[in-house]
Order: C-alpha cells, then sequence, then structure tokens
C-alpha cells in the first residue's frame, strides 16, 4: 500500500459531445431549451410530414382526375375522326394517323406524348406501322397495362418515369382502344408528364422546411428567455447559498417585483438573516465558553500551587500520621496530580478551540519519538501485566513532525489500549512507504462497539460511563491526540469489534503539503476476519492538509490493501 502526493490533477479533455453532455446535466436552462429543440424538432417532423403527404397526394389525385378526363375526350373525338372517315387504302390510313398524330398530342394549353401501337388482332397492312411522338416512350408502356387494354377493360392507367435530361420525372400513361378504318383495333396511349405538379410540390415542401426551421428558431428562443427568467434567479440564489456555506454571512439576494421569484429571493433573505444571527450568537457563546475555560484554568493554577505546596508537606509527614490519615495525604497527592493533568488538557484543549495551537516541526526519525513513548508506558504496562510488543521496518521512518506532540499522541494511544487490553498482549506497528509514516497500535481486550467507535474520540466520552479510569485519565486524551494529528496534516481512525479488541492508527505525510491518500500499514489487523463481504478503507477519502479526517471502521470492515 502507497499513498501519492497530490500536487495538480490532470484536467480531463472532453469532445464536443462530452461537453455538451456535462454542461447539460449542470444546467437546468441547457436541459429545457435542448428538450424543447428535440420535442419540437420531431413534432415539427411529423407534421410536416403529414402535411407534405396530404399535399402530395391530393395534388397527383387532382392531377389524375384531370388526366383522365382530358384522355377519355380525345380518345373519343379520334375514334369519332375514324368511324367519319373515308380513307378507302392502307396508304391513306397511314396519312390519317399520321395527320391525327399532331392533334393527339395537343391538349389545350399542355401537350402529352403518344402512342399509337397494333394490337395482335389487328389485319395490319405493311404500309401501317406504329407511330409515336417519342420512341423512348414505347418502353414505358408495361406488358400488363398493354394486356389488359387489349382485353377491351376500358380506359387504364399507370405511374411511368419519364427520361429526360437531369434522369427522369414523374408521369402518367393512359391507354385505351380505338378502331382504325381497314386496321382494326389499335392501342392509342397518352403520357402526360407530372414535373410541373413536382416543381410545385417541391416548392410547397421547401416552404414548409423553412417554416419549420424558422418555426423551431422562434421556440428555441422563446424557451431560452422563459427559462432565463426562472433560472437567473435560482442561479443567483445558488450562488449566495455557496457564499454563505463559505462563510458570508452577509450575502443576500437583489429583490425586484413581487412575483414567486421575489417571494422565493425575500424568503432566502429572511433565512440568511436568521443563520446569521444564530451563528454569531453561537459564535459568541462559543467564544465566551471557550474564554471561561481558559480563564478557570489559568485561576485554579493559583490555588492549586499553594495547595500543592500544603498537600506536599503533608504527604512529606505521613508517616507520623495513623492508617486513615496517612491514606487521606496519598488520595490528596495522587488526586492532586490528577487535577493538574486535567488542567493542563483544558489549556491545550482551549488552544485548538480559539486556533492557537502551533506546530514546531523537526525532521525526526518516527520510530525514536515511538521509543520514548514506550518506554514511558511500560511500568504501567507491567503494573497491568500487560505485554507490550513493538514492530519496527529496518529502514528509518522519517517525517516532519513535532516531537512533543506526536509522543503525546502515541502516549495517549497506549495508555488507551493498556487500560483496555484486559491482560492481553498490545501491539505497536511502525511503518512507511514513500510518502506517509503511520503508527498502529491494538489491542486484545474488549474491543469496542459501532457507536463507541464512532464517538472513542469525543471529549470526556467514555464507552461505559461506570468504568473507572484507573490510570488517572481526564478523558480528554484521545480528543487532544486527534486536534494534534489533525494539526500534522494526518488522520487518526480507530477500529474496533466486542471481544477482539481494538486498533489505533496514526498517519502522518512525510512532509508539509501531501495530501495523504492511503496509509502503509492496514487499520484492520490480519487476525479479524471480516464478517461483512462488502469492505473498504475509509483512508481511500481524500483528505486535504490541514484537515484531518477521523473515518471509522466497525465490525464488518475491513481496509483495502
Amino acid at each position: 500500500m502507497s499513498t501519492e502526493p497530490v500536487d495538480a490533477e490532470a484536467p480531463v479533455r472532453l469532445g464536443p459531445l462530452g461537453r455538451f453532455v456535462q454542461r447539460w446535466r449542470r444546467s437546468i436552462q441547457v436541459k429545457v431549451v435542448s428538450t424543447a429543440l428535440v420535442v419540437g424538432t420531431v413534432l415539427l417532423l411529423v407534421l410536416g410530414g403529414y402535411l407534405s403527404g396530404s399535399i402530395r397526394d391530393g395534388v397527383f389525385d387532382q392531377r389524375l382526375e384531370e388526366v383522365l378526363l382530358d384522355s377519355a375526350r380525345t380518345a373519343q373525338q379520334a375514334q369519332l375522326t375514324f368511324d367519319t372517315s373515308t380513307a378507302a387504302t392502307s396508304t391513306q390510313v397511314q396519312l390519317l394517323l399520321n395527320d391525327m398524330l399532331p392533334k393527339l398530342r395537343s391538349s389545350g394549353t399542355s401537350s402529352r406524348e403518344v402512342v399509337l401501337l397494333r394490337t395482335e388482332a389487328a389485319q395490319v397492312a405493311p404500309s401501317i406501322v406504329d407511330i409515336t411522338t417519342a420512341q423512348s416512350l414505347i418502353p414505358l408502356i408495361s406488358d400488363e397495362l398493354r394486356a389488359a387494354v387489349v382485353r377491351g377493360e376500358g380506359q387504364l392507367w399507370q405511374s411511368v418515369a419519364i427520361p429526360t435530361a437531369a434522369g427522369s420525372g414523374p408521369g402518367i400513361a393512359v391507354g385505351s382502344l380505338v378502331e382504325v378504318p381497314l386496321a382494326g383495333p389499335f392501342e392509342l396511349y397518352f403520357v402526360y408528364s407530372l414535373a410541373a405538379e413536382q416543381d410545385t410540390l417541391g416548392f410547397i415542401q421547401s416552404v414548409l422546411l423553412v417554416g419549420a426551421a424558422a418555426l423551431i428558431a422562434i421556440l428555441v428562443v422563446i424557451t431560452y428567455v422563459s427559462t432565463r427568467q426562472v433560472v437567473r434567479p435560482v442561479q443567483r440564489a445558488a450562488l449566495s447559498a455557496e457564499r454563505l456555506a463559505e462563510g458570508h454571512l452577509g450575502e443576500r439576494l437583489a429583490v425586484r417585483g413581487s412575483d414567486e421569484m421575489a417571494t422565493l429571493g425575500r424568503s432566502f433573505n429572511e433565512m440568511a438573516a436568521s443563520l446569521q444571527r444564530q451563528i454569531e450568537q453561537m459564535e459568541a457563546l462559543s467564544a465566551v465558553q471557550q474564554r471561561f475555560v481558559s480563564d478557570v484554568s489559568h485561576e485554579l493554577r493559583t490555588p492549586l500551587t499553594t495547595i500543592r505546596m500544603a498537600a506536599e508537606m503533608i504527604n512529606g509527614a505521613r508517616d507520623e500520621f495513623d492508617p486513615v490519615v496517612r491514606r487521606s495525604a496519598e488520595l490528596l497527592s495522587l488526586q492532586l496530580d490528577r487535577f493538574e493533568s486535567l488542567l493542563a488538557d483544558l489549556l491545550e484543549i482551549s488552544r485548538f478551540d480559539a486556533g492557537a495551537a502551533t506546530l514546531d516541526a523537526e525532521h525526526r526519525d518516527v520510530r525514536d519519538i515511538v521509543d520514548r513513548a514506550v518506554d514511558n508506558a511500560v511500568v504501567l504496562a507491567g503494573a497491568k501485566g500487560v505485554f507490550l510488543s513493538v514492530d519496527y521496518e529496518d529502514t528509518p521512518a522519517r517525517a516532519d513532525v513535532d516531537p512533543v506532540r506526536l509522543e503525546r499522541i502515541v502516549r495517549n494511544l497506549l495508555v488507551n489500549a493498556i487500560e483496555h487490553a484486559e491482560d492481553g498482549p498490545v501491539e505497536v506497528t511502525v511503518a512507511s512507504d514513500a510518502h506517509a509514516v503511520a503508527v498502529h497500535v491494538r489491542d486484545f481486550g474488549v474491543g469496542m462497539t459501532a457507536e463507541a467507535a464512532s464517538r472513542v474520540f469525543d471529549r470526556f466520552w467514555r464507552a461505559d460511563p461506570a468504568r473507572a479510569r484507573t490510570t488517572g485519565g481526564t478523558g480528554l486524551g484521545l480528543a487532544i491526540s486527534l486536534e494534534d494529528a489533525r494539526l500534522h496534516g494526518g488522520w487518526l481512525e480507530a477500529w474496533g469489534r466486542p471481544g477482539e479488541g481494538a486498533a489505533f492508527r496514526l498517519t502522518l505525510p512525510r512532509r508539509a503539503g501531501i495530501r495523504l491518500v492511503t496509509s502503509p500499514v492496514p487499520l484492520v489487523p490480519e487476525s479479524a476476519e471480516p464478517r461483512d463481504p462488502e469492505h473498504h478503507d475509509p483512508s481511500s477519502a481524500p483528505g486535504g492538509f490541514g484537515a484531518a479526517s477521523v473515518p471509522v471502521l466497525t465490525d464488518g470492515d475491513e481496509e483495502e490493501s
């Protein structure tokens, strides 16, 4: 396991789509405008497709009706001409057909193409041939249409693609039978071009497309302006809330009008003013309490010194007293020692609360400082019957630390472990890596519940209120240790399990400015099997220099390695 120094995070480069998605997630206005754009586009596409299809079908049906009426009328006129013709030879019939072809092609102000084809049943002389205004049109007439026309099913039509210089264009072919003198039945086909209608339909579709684009643009503008009127006050409120959270208690919103957003602004300002008053009252009360604790602690030192002198005189002459008085003198001396320790801890806590605590850092080997703390705890461990073992690495574990504060942290952890070891061993481990140094203290005593582990660093808190402090503790040792760890920019963490003991881990950065990510030594002992498969290492959470986190692992948790 190792720690990583965090100097600067490499920026993540996002593409246009990634930037849009990121902004879409963060901005209500972008969400509303983009949603309106997508919904509006889909609706206009559906409506435009429906309108375009309806117009196309209407134009085609109207033109088809005109074509059928025109071709039927022309076919009747052609048949009347054939019926009244006096042609008596095949040459005269061919001349008649040739003369009628231009007349059949003409259709009012427009033109159409004409095809006259012989049927198999026609008795055609060799001099009578098929005629057409355009040879390229003959392949357009399908065999199915010719067969139906030959069967005499009346006037029939089909859609065709008329060849043009640009490719092909839409058209309609209408066929019917006519009787030609001396030749019998001929197939008469009229081919009408729909290019004009196609151009009209294209113009209408382009107009619809331009209108849809204009409507979408208008929709986006309206949505943007409308949402801006709502979002801008919300953005200002969010910015003011962030500044309030940063400690700018005088931050207020500018309120204009009497609408709902103005009501929101006034409510926000009232809330901010109330919050400011409460915080100022709490700060004033906290300052009074801190000053009171500090003043009382200082004032008690003078009478305590006098009482100490008197107690030392009484304790020095205790051999001359009877056993009851001699015991009282010994108890007086012991309690005075505890009272002095309590006053010293109260003064130290008051300095932390006032922000006056300073760090006198030196580049030292943490193993030497732990050695001194262990030497001081050996006597207490022997008196309690606790076996104290220390495990060091061969390489120096050097770091920028305050020796006095670090020794106090380790001493407090050792005293706490010995007091709760219940005649079991206490193990101390010192480990290091390139960026951090850790001190791990483990006992195998009564352990801690989840609630106890979460409150073990509270001031004057004890897991068992009925349990006496046989070692003379003040109830502030772990709280002061936590503040010392924070002052170093490190972590102080606790783990416990009832009946299996407890463990404390102190992790300190080797150099100021290093942000701890993981610790060189696991918090959860390897002998403690996890009861929950979902386990984690709280030390992996980000923590900056000067703001130590206090994650607590309880029953079932295990550190990541």
